[in-house]
């Protein structure tokens, strides 16, 4: 037997430590890295902060075996080319929204927001029990990406203007940055809808490129400086409802990954999802309160006329979409007789509610 001594003892001592330091290393050697690329300005409240939240998440639940770099728009492709980069590989992941993609298939529409219809715990309620993540899934397998709901903006402002809006004829002729249906809503009022990304919208109120902007809520909008230049905020948001963020997967990098890491994946997104409604909560009461007494914003709502306009505008929308696709028409009619569902139990919940809190 070998005679044990103080000099084994911290020669194995030593040993042991030296392996301890080492395994670490190992770990970092095979950690996986991927780049996630979004649409968003860097850490931009809202948008920006669930995408970096998801990153994060997915790098502690994964103990470091997932590390994933993100990088605002423009830093590796433009905010609106993010759909192509993950599919075509370019990046592992992005943050972005799925309305910008209708032009390649006019159902993504419906998985960010339609013009008065879910709103954000209904738009769950349709996506995570409802049908709604299968058929997503379904069509965007043919980009190469696995979407998830990867944050909320929760329900949304009508949007930012330069001169008051006092009937339905006001909007006529207006150049308003508005995307995905509500754009063509607006459109069909007689205004001109822009696709200005995120970043670029204060430059383009500035410049008269733009006469008008919706983007979000108070929370997200006060970043942007919006209220500098187009001091009348309207709403109610009728064209943007909800807010969700998607966040998209390579189907590549996503087939490489064992059930341990897509399960991290898949709960970080859904974590983000439901953190986000909250955080956006806290975020516009706060800036709304701010933009009102400190930045001389005035909170206007939009005149009876118009809403009642795009009420219509809107349902011949939705209904023309359903014809685009057969993909199209799945989602269409899925979101559709939720919405028919749904509305039957807010009308005596949330709506009750709110009416008998306000007297």
């Amino acid at each position: 037997m070998k005679k044990i001594s103080r000099r084994n003892l911290i020669a194995a001592g030593t040993a042991g430590a030296t392996a301890a330091l080492a395994m670490p290393a190992v770990v970092t050697a095979q950690a996986r890295r991927w780049r996630m690329v979004t649409s968003w300005p860097k850490r931009l409240p809202g948008p920006g902060m669930s995408a970096e939240r998801v990153a994060e998440r997915i790098r502690a639940l994964s103990g470091g075996r997932l590390e994933i770099t993100v990088h605002a728009a423009g830093e590796v492709v433009p905010a609106l080319e993010v759909l192509d980069a993950v599919g075509g590989n370019v990046a592992e992941m992005g943050h972005t929204a799925a309305f910008y993609w209708q032009g390649k298939e006019p159902a993504a529409a419906l998985y960010t927001t339609v013009p008065f219809g879910l709103t954000p715990n209904e738009h769950v309620a349709w996506v995570d029990a409802g049908g709604g993540q299968a058929l997503w899934d379904e069509i965007y397998a043919r980009f190469g990406v696995k979407p998830f709901m990867g944050g909320n903006t929760g329900v949304c402002m009508g949007g930012w203007f330069r001169r008051e809006i006092k009937g339905l004829g006001d909007v006529r002729g207006l150049k308003i940055r508005s995307l995905g249906l509500g754009g063509e809503v607006y459109r069909r009022l007689g205004a001109t809808p822009q696709t200005t990304p995120p970043a670029e919208i204060l430059t383009s109120l500035q410049s008269g490129v733009i006469d008008g902007a919706e983007f979000v809520g108070p929370g997200s909008d006060i970043a942007l400086g919006l209220y500098r230049v187009a001091p009348l905020y309207y709403g109610p948001g009728f064209n943007k409802p909800n807010g969700t963020g998607e966040c998209l997967v390579s189907l590549k990098a996503w087939d490489g990954l064992d059930a341990e890491l897509k399960s991290i994946i898949a709960h970080a997104c859904a974590a983000e999802a439901s953190f986000a409604l909250a955080e956006m909560e806290r975020l516009n009461v706060e800036a709304l309160a701010a933009l009102t007494t400190r930045n001389g914003v005035q909170l206007r709502t939009f005149p009876a006329d118009l809403i009642a306009a795009a009420r219509k505008q809107a349902a011949d929308v939705l209904a023309e979409l359903a014809t685009r696709s057969a993909n199209a028409r799945k989602v269409h009619d899925s979101y559709v007789a939720f919405r028919e569902r749904a509305a039957a139990w807010s009308r005596i919940s949330l709506r009750a509610v709110l009416e008998a809190r306000d007297g």
